[in-house]
């Protein structure tokens, strides 16, 4: 075999085993920030501490969201997900305790729980088992990340009233895209860093359980 066909095979198999940790690292810290977050939302509700303010949650988002791309190259990297994550937690519990409160709330959450894994683990599966690229999703995704940011603070600002259902809906399917185009970019070795990549992840499923948590409760007849 040619020394430059020897060469060009080893290129590609390092890239492949890079590309396999990056994907073991970023389910295996999402795991684990998870699990932390589990523990922050049980926290927050065993201390009966009330809703969060939203607009203190959203600038919190933003500012820790900001420190972990800052730190995300760095030894801190790993602290500030933890960070993150325990303070996005921190928030659920209290919504989890209101939302049960309802007749149908623990019904609910837990159809809300059991599709947003179902919707995880089988878009990140199609992904991983297809190959396929979807990288041609990313203009549709920024847009569709500003008019959620938008519809967000529209929603703090005014009563939409059924609009927010409609909303929920929209966010659903955006974080569906989001889960295939960050599981494509990881194994196509358009993202490198798994701290990045296991945030990214994570603000889908908070997204999308909270959204789908809404929808659910509209439909139950709990909103």
């Amino acid at each position: 075999m040619p020394e430059r066909a020897v060469s060009q095979a080893s290129i590609a198999g390092l890239s492949a085993l890079e590309t396999s940790k990056v994907l073991r690292n970023t389910y295996m810290l999402l795991a684990m920030t998870i699990a932390f977050s589990a523990v922050t939302a049980g926290i927050a509700a065993a201390m009966n501490i009330g809703m969060m303010n939203p607009w203190i949650f959203l600038i919190g988002v933003f500012g820790l969201s900001f420190l972990v791309h800052a730190t995300a190259n760095s030894a801190l990297g790993l602290l500030s997900v933890f960070v993150f994550t325990g303070f996005v937690g921190f928030f659920v519990g209290p919504v989890i305790s209101m939302v049960t409160a309802f007749p149908n709330g623990a019904e609910s959450v837990m159809m809300a729980l059991g599709m947003t894994a179902f919707a995880f683990v089988g878009l990140s599966g199609y992904a991983i088992v297809s190959k396929k690229d979807f990288s041609f999703m990313s203009g549709f995704i920024q847009i569709g990340l500003w008019v959620m940011l938008g519809a967000i603070v529209l929603g703090l600002l005014f009563d939409l009233g059924a609009f927010h259902l409609a909303i929920s809906a929209g966010i659903v399917l955006l974080m569906s895209s989001l889960i295939l185009w960050q599981t494509s970019a990881i194994i196509h070795g358009g993202e490198t860093n798994y701290i990045i990549a296991t945030v990214t992840l994570y603000m889908t499923i908070y997204n999308l359980f909270m959204s789908l948590l809404h929808l659910f409760m509209a439909f139950g007849g709990d909103d």
